[in-house]
């Protein structure tokens, strides 16, 4: 009887940790519910990407991603929260439920359509190489053996190992020094800790032009392709890419869009119609 007992157990205890595997497949985000109709969405960024979404002196968020999702949101009454991330972990917090959308310069790329969906692109964007005017490095052939920069989890990092003939195979240790956010890669690059620092045009444009510093760097346009920006949301949140892309539309027909373009840019970014 004991040994029936304990069969029984067995078999039980089997078909739990079963059950239990299958409900945290489930709850990895295919269970979270669409945020289309929610009174307030929460939206991931990385709170020191300027221009797109950043902090200002006062510490408050801005930026042009703030202003436009903001813009977009309010054509339907909707509030929005921003809630700064680890942007290496940006998929994992919205697949978790944690937010509701990931956006902040956020590329389009293979690897990210297989974990997200995409909205419309919104804005492209480049690759450049930055380097300081007196280190002579003004191509991307004189990175040879010199030391990279990239930020985790970038889609800049993500290009230099996929396309590596272009600067992988060349720079010092065939990778790049890795950093939680530009603002951290700026300062090892002033101080000469690393030769080249890969980045988005935006970013850097910005940076340097507010900082004063652009005649003092060089910036390199890169031989990648033109990147699109655009909004990530949950694989099986269709309803909210819906909502915004017909709240990009509205606001291109209205030329609200491009008010918040030229602010932030000094011209207009909207999308080709």
């Amino acid at each position: 009887m004991k040994k029936q007992i304990g069969l029984w157990l067995m078999v039980a205890a089997t078909f739990g940790l079963a059950a239990c595997g299958k409900q945290s497949e489930e709850g990895s985000g295919a269970s979270v519910e669409s945020a289309a109709d929610k009174a307030e969405v929460v939206v991931g960024l990385d709170d020191t990407f300027v221009p797109m979404g950043f902090r200002d002196e006062a510490g408050k968020l801005t930026g042009f991603d703030i202003e436009l999702a903001e813009a977009v949101f309010a054509l339907s009454d909707t509030k929005v929260k921003f809630q700064p991330i680890d942007w290496s972990m940006k998929e994992t917090e919205l697949a978790n439920g944690t937010i509701d959308m990931i956006w902040n310069g956020y590329t389009i790329t293979p690897e990210r359509d297989k974990k997200v969906l995409f909205t419309n692109t919104y804005m492209e964007n480049l690759q450049v190489l930055v380097t300081p005017k007196d280190s002579g490095i003004t191509s991307f052939e004189q990175m040879a053996d010199k030391v990279l920069g990239a930020q985790e989890g970038s889609s800049g990092y993500s290009t230099f190992n996929e396309q590596a003939d272009v600067l992988k195979d060349i720079v010092k240790d065939n990778d790049a020094t890795l950093y939680a956010s530009f603002n951290e890669a700026f300062i090892d690059l002033e101080n000469k800790r690393i030769d080249g620092l890969l980045i988005d045009r935006v970013y850097a444009e910005y940076y340097l032009t507010k900082a004063d510093k652009l005649a003092q760097f060089n910036v390199i346009n890169s031989p990648f392709e033109t990147e699109d920006f655009a909004v990530g949301v949950r694989k099986n949140d269709q309803a909210l890419a819906d909502k915004i892309n017909a709240a990009f539309k509205s606001l291109q027909e209205k030329g609200t869009f491009a008010e918040i373009s030229t602010k932030w840019f000094g011209e207009d970014v909207t999308p080709q119609k």
